[in-house]
């Protein structure tokens, strides 16, 4: 039978076209807030970095209720960091809403999203958003949204649903429309649709009780918390529950509380029942993979498996010489403990101690993933210092080494395309597909992830910073030998001082700057990058001696260009193995490992016996 009074739908789309602005209306519409009640844009991005970034990191849960039917909503990330948690969310859902721009139409993000949903068996409806954007063609997105469910290998059945369930819109404006001419301004043909054309959970509420945990939240007060959806049976407070992990072991666990979701926020209840998504209070270490079911009826579901990590950070007690100025937490001991904190609520990562205990490895899904982290943890505070990314290789059954391959894709200006060509031909990539339109080119690469590193930069200086760069984990695939690193130096401070205009007018003739005058530098630390190779030590205080003849008022004021400043995903792709990322709350500096320049050169002497 199907939970008629229930419908479990996740939206899913490419980075910023508006999956999470849409939420917010479809709330505004259903009334999930008090008439005076003031509301931020984008309300399911509750996290600062969510906000500041314009992207989702964590699937999201919410309901709203619309003409009695109870519709449970997932937000789900649309970056590919974030992919694991994509793949996850979708098994709690029937039908997805297909988000996309009018004007951009799919792109690689939609691709990736799509497959998952389409390899579900998911019903999907498209959603046409932006639609009164300037430039927009809304039938040509759409067009283009079937052709490539087509692609994908879409079944019948899953294309004739998509070419009748189409709705065009503009969240940003809050209306949503069966035919673009049409001129209401509510969401109310979306909800319609939403509650008459997909799906109702296939449920069968007398089997015994079956629910797989997808998501894990975590609570200082009762511990690691299950979300899942309910897949048979009912689920009731005080139940003994028998918890299957993913490697098969299996232990008995009593369900101390159980919540289901009310708009924004969860309610305590004392049941759920097959169909619905809830959240379940009383076993503890519960995984993403976790089955709940009946102890002496069992129900088998299939596992859950995490993406693997493709690249690993080592975290370490910062060493630099002006630790403690920004921060209030410098240990070593409080990094560990903060970062075992995360272990405990963070199940997509995978955090270690290092075995000579100098520092915690943390490993991820990539560059934005562990930056993420990082970002939270200077904002509380933390002052650290992490290595070079390195990417996670591993052996297949012939003993051969295998590396995290990524598919690359660019949009770029046609006159810059052969360009973009070499910078990846230089990196290890190969181009699998390239389509020149009138103005535009698009092209797809298969690329090993350390070549990704420092990737972007390099394509918007070819491209006059006019290219679109996306990449998403594709498979493993054989090692690809040694890679291009950084070829040019870098300037290397050889005290521990403030900057000085006439030191750094003299130097930003010999490359890029990174600092200003007035920055606080120390010995080791990175002050610029040289236009040649090999790294140079340079005096960043030094200043003009002055004659008795002139005086320093006479002289015509040093003309400086801006200095270079690094992101936090900037600085972990740019820098080299024997460099580090200084991170403080108000700083993000580059330094070599050996501040001191003796100690460097006694180091490479000592590689190079060895070598």
């Amino acid at each position: 039978m199907r939970a008629e009074h229930l419908r479990n739908i996740a939206i899913i789309a490419h980075v910023d076209h508006g999956k999470t602005t849409l939420v917010d209306k479809l709330l505004r519409a259903t009334d999930a807030f008090r008439a005076n009640q003031q509301v931020e844009d984008r309300i399911l991005d509750s996290n600062d970095q969510e906000r500041e970034r314009g992207i989702t990191i964590l699937a999201k849960n919410i309901s709203i209720e619309y003409k009695g039917i109870k519709i449970n909503v997932i937000d789900t990330p649309g970056h590919a960091d974030f992919g694991g948690e994509v793949e996850r969310v979708l098994k709690m859902a029937d039908g997805a809403l297909l988000l996309v721009d009018a004007f951009e139409g799919p792109m690689p993000q939609t691709r990736f999203v799509l497959r998952h949903a389409i390899a579900a068996g998911l019903s999907i409806m498209i959603v046409v958003n932006k639609i009164d954007r300037p430039g927009a063609n809304p039938e040509g997105a759409y067009d283009a949204c079937l052709d490539l469910m087509a692609d994908l290998g879409a079944t019948d059945e899953q294309l004739e649903f998509a070419m009748e369930h189409v709705v065009y819109a503009s969240a940003m404006n809050g209306f949503a429309r069966l035919d673009p001419a049409d001129d209401n301004d509510n969401m109310y043909p979306l909800l319609d649709m939403i509650v008459d054309e997909l799906p109702a959970p296939e449920v069968d509420l007398d089997a015994p009780v079956a629910m797989q945990v997808v998501t894990v939240d975590h609570s200082s007060y009762v511990g690691r918390i299950g979300i899942g959806r309910v897949y048979s049976g009912t689920l009731r407070t005080g139940d003994t529950i028998l918890v299957v992990k993913n490697d098969g072991s299996r232990k008995n666990a009593t369900v101390k509380q159980l919540f289901t979701f009310d708009y924004l926020g969860r309610t305590e209840c004392d049941k759920i029942e097959a169909g619905d998504i809830g959240a379940v209070v009383g076993v503890d270490g519960t995984d993403i993979g976790d089955v709940y079911t009946d102890p002496e009826n069992p129900v088998e579901l299939d596992p859950i498996e995490i993406d693997p990590p493709t690249l690993s950070i080592v975290f370490e007690a910062s060493t630099s010489p002006l630790v403690g100025r920004d921060g209030d937490i410098v240990g070593g001991r409080q990094l560990k403990e903060r970062l075992m904190q995360e272990r405990e609520n963070n199940v997509t990562m995978r955090i270690e101690e290092t075995p000579d205990k100098t520092g915690v490895e943390v490993s991820g899904r990539g560059i934005l993933h562990l930056s993420v982290l990082m970002e939270t943890m200077r904002r509380e505070g933390f002052e650290f210092q992490v290595g070079r990314p390195r990417v996670l290789f591993k052996k297949d059954e012939n003993g051969q080494m295998q590396e995290p391959v990524e598919q690359a894709v660019v949009e770029c200006p046609d006159e810059y395309a052969g360009k973009v060509i070499e910078v990846f031909g230089n990196a290890g990539g190969t181009m699998t597909s390239m389509q020149a339109g009138s103005t535009v080119t698009h092209l797809e690469f298969e690329i090993p992830t350390r070549g990704i590193m420092g990737l972007k930069n390099r394509i918007l200086n070819v491209s006059h910073g006019d290219a679109v760069f996306y990449h998403t984990f594709l498979k493993y695939g054989p090692y690809a030998g040694e890679l291009g690193v950084r070829s040019n130096g870098a300037m290397i401070s050889m005290t521990t001082e403030k900057a000085v205009a006439y030191a750094l007018g003299t130097l930003q003739e010999r490359g890029t700057l990174f600092v200003s005058p007035g920055d606080e530098c120390y010995e080791g630390m990175l002050v610029g990058e040289r236009s040649k190779p090999g790294d140079m030590v340079v005096n960043i205080a030094r200043t003009k001696n002055l004659g008795n003849q002139r005086s320093s008022t006479a002289d015509i004021a040093v003309q400086l260009t801006p200095p270079r400043r690094f992101s936090l995903e900037e600085a972990l792709e740019y820098i080299a193995d024997d460099e580090l990322v200084e991170i403080t709350p108000k700083n993000i500096r580059l330094r070599k490992r050996l501040l001191n320049a003796i100690d460097r050169k006694k180091a490479a002497a000592r590689a190079k016996q060895q070598a």
